[in-house]
């Protein structure tokens, strides 16, 4: 199965080359998501996730496509950890998922239906196996708790690895992040919080 997932995750190359930064927009109502969504994509930053764990989340992830393709800006499902999930995140027009953790159905699923995906690791053995099934990009989570060294450490026996530090990352640790090696940070409320200059220096990378 080595190199199989491979091909759809093109989408990261390009997202995180314009800017290593996601925004994790979870839980909010269809006007905020929307309005966030200009106000970051406006500041530079090019991925947005938007974590389906109510009812409600589809219709707002819809919507949040939908602008996002006018912008020409890529919107993707977050917490996708079913294959019943996978095919409604699809249809509501995802253009990629991520979940916590690293299941084979899921990731088969993304990928039948074109969309990247980047599922959690922690462990040694979790990025050996999903570097086995032709993963470059995946989620180390929970980053804060892993700490930046993790980064460090893992990049050492997999050096074509591509972390994205998810999990506790703020506009003030995510730069220890990306110096340690992480080729992106996914950052939630703090990032909605943060003052534009913040953002800026973010974006700019260490």
């Amino acid at each position: 199965m080595t190199g199989s997932h491979s091909a759809p995750q093109d989408v990261f190359d390009e997202m995180f080359r314009r800017s290593p930064v996601m925004a994790i927009l979870r839980g909010l109502d269809r006007p905020t998501t929307l309005d966030l969504c200009h106000r970051l994509w406006d500041l530079g930053v090019v991925a947005v996730e938007i974590p389906v764990q109510r009812e409600a989340d589809l219709a707002t992830l819809a919507a949040a496509v939908t602008a996002g393709v006018h912008r020409r800006r890529p919107v993707g499902a977050g917490t996708v950890t079913s294959v019943e999930l996978v095919a409604q995140v699809a249809a509501a027009g995802a253009a990629f998922t991520v979940a916590p953790g690293l299941d084979e159905h899921v990731l088969t699923a993304c990928t039948g239906l074109g969309m990247a995906h980047l599922p959690g690791v922690a462990t040694g053995t979790e990025v050996q196996h999903a570097t086995r099934l032709g993963l470059r990009w995946t989620k180390a989570f929970p980053a804060a708790q892993l700490g930046s060294a993790w980064i460090t450490a893992m990049l050492a026996p997999f050096p074509d690895a591509r972390f994205v530090a998810t999990g506790g990352i703020t506009t003030t640790n995510a730069g220890e992040f990306l110096s340690a090696g992480a080729a992106a940070v996914s950052l939630g409320g703090s990032l909605a919080d943060a003052d534009d200059a913040a953002i800026h220096t973010l974006i700019a990378g260490p």
